[in-house]
């Protein structure tokens, strides 16, 4: 690239920084913390908005006001705009075509006019990949179309087909023409390279979507480098992506993969740690089983339909936040929302019984928290960013690294109360690795937690007589 590229990057859950490290993540809809790091040229900021846990009209509605009090304030101030990107689920989950339309009428707010979309929802080391427009799934070893997979049948956000031109017609509701829609194919990329890449991108006017083809990182590299082309001759292009292009958009080369020997467990924590357990892919079910056969654990299974009775539910929180944290003084502990999946015919509804049930999940393990467990691994995306923000209290993050290349982050918090400081927090996204790799996480946090305990006579004990232990009020999580 001829020149740093700023990024703003709005996340509809935490797991598209899986990717990256050294970069920004704020979990507030503020825009301050953003204009702290897009003021700076070449810094990239993930905005951590969890859209894909509300209705379309929200999701439009969050993405607009935020985007808009940022972009004004840059042009107050005579500072360039960032690119926007869209980031969301590598397997076609969410607002597709809302989000990133409702980033480019902010920009037409301040006589910018988008000339395309980029649409790029590869998660390369995940098995995510798209040639010939039809984007694949690698499921056990296999490369399936993602219109064939778990994913495509999604209560909400469920579609048919993996042409990701047809897949664009089917997610507008037919008001987008497949004929109109660009394709950047692995010929152009490899063969003609950056030129061949530009010249494509150069036909995108008045908003046209672009289908990326990737299957490797080379190939979003040169679409990086061609975009930066076409932004030089002042064109503009929104991007809707999965994680891996973000890392090309941003300067970025390789992953940071952690060992226990990058990981900090501070002082006053209790010996074990905490999973907390949202998602409900075949995947996760399949890792929970690896995790529980490899090691002791302390388990609590929350009864969804309990969880949906108001009257049941607060007691049956606070009596499953003081099992776990007992628990903690003498083994890991995983908690985990039963198994059976309650839906309805209409998503809005099933979306907000998801919530609802993310709600209690959360409210577990805020009580938990106050106890200051060695650690928490949150699993789903959507329980991630819940966890996070509502459960631990996190305003601001960096990325410190992943555990596998391109996969699973650690957050370090930058912002967030004094009982979530010091404690590692892991981002593990539902559809994401192997059937061992949860197990293989919690081996390495276990291992961290133990050369603190071997370090600090203070790491991985309890937290002093009279901290306080648990809280279920209503009012501090998520509605």
């Amino acid at each position: 690239m001829t020149a740093p590229r700023t990024l703003l990057v709005l996340d509809d859950d935490p797991t598209g920084s899986q990717c990256v490290h050294d970069v920004d993540v704020v979990l507030e809809l503020d825009p301050e913390p953003v204009l702290d790091v897009v003021r700076n040229p070449g810094r990239t900021c993930f905005v951590l908005t969890n859209s894909r846990a509300r209705p379309e009209a929200e999701a439009v509605a969050l993405n607009t006001d935020l985007v808009q009090a940022v972009l004004g304030r840059l042009a107050a101030e005579g500072l360039p705009l960032p690119h926007l990107v869209s980031r969301s689920d590598s397997t076609l989950r969410g607002h597709v075509i809302a989000e990133p339309t409702a980033l480019a009428d902010v920009l037409a707010r301040h006589g910018v006019a988008v000339d395309g979309f980029l649409f790029a929802p590869a998660m390369i080391e995940a098995g995510r990949y798209t040639e010939a427009d039809v984007h694949y799934a690698v499921l056990q070893g296999r490369p399936m179309p993602v219109g064939e997979t778990d994913f495509a049948a999604d209560a909400t956000f469920g579609y048919s087909s993996s042409d990701l031109k047809d897949f664009l017609v089917e997610r507008s509701g037919g008001t987008l023409e497949r004929d109109a829609i660009l394709s950047i194919g692995l010929d152009a990329i490899r063969s003609g390279g950056v030129p061949a890449v530009a010249e494509i991108l150069r036909r995108a006017r008045d908003r046209a979507w672009v289908v990326v083809n990737a299957t490797g990182y080379a190939d979003l590299d040169t679409v990086a480098e061609a975009l930066a082309v076409l932004e030089a001759e002042g064109r503009t292009f929104v991007t809707r992506c999965g994680p891996s292009f973000v890392r090309p958009l941003a300067g970025l080369t390789g992953s940071r993969e952690l060992g226990p020997e990058d990981i900090v467990v501070g002082p006053g924590r209790l010996p074990h740690g905490l999973v907390a357990v949202g998602s409900h892919v075949g995947l996760t079910n399949r890792q929970l089983a690896e995790l529980r056969d490899r090691r002791d654990l302390f388990e609590v299974e929350l009864h969804v339909p309990t969880l949906l009775d108001d009257e049941a539910r607060p007691g049956y929180v606070a009596d499953a936040v003081a099992r776990i944290t007992d628990a903690l003084e003498g083994s890991d502990a995983v908690v985990w929302t039963s198994r059976e999946l309650v839906r309805t015919d209409d998503p809005e509804e099933s979306l907000a019984i998801a919530r609802s049930v993310s709600d209690a999940l959360v409210a577990v393990v805020h009580g938990v928290a106050q106890a200051r467990p060695a650690w928490v691994v949150a699993k789903g995306g959507i329980t991630s960013h819940e966890v996070a923000h509502q459960g631990l209290g996190i305003r601001r993050a960096t990325v410190a690294g992943q555990f596998f290349p391109g996969q699973i982050s650690m957050f370090q918090p930058t912002d967030a109360p004094e009982t979530t400081r010091g404690g590692p927090y892991v981002v593990f996204p539902g559809n994401v690795g192997g059937e061992s790799a949860l197990a293989d996480v919690v081996d390495v946090l276990d291992r961290a937690a133990g050369r603190a305990r071997s370090h600090d006579p203070r790491a991985g004990r309890p937290a002093p007589h009279g901290s306080p232990q648990h809280s279920t009020d209503p009012e501090e999580h998520l509605s």
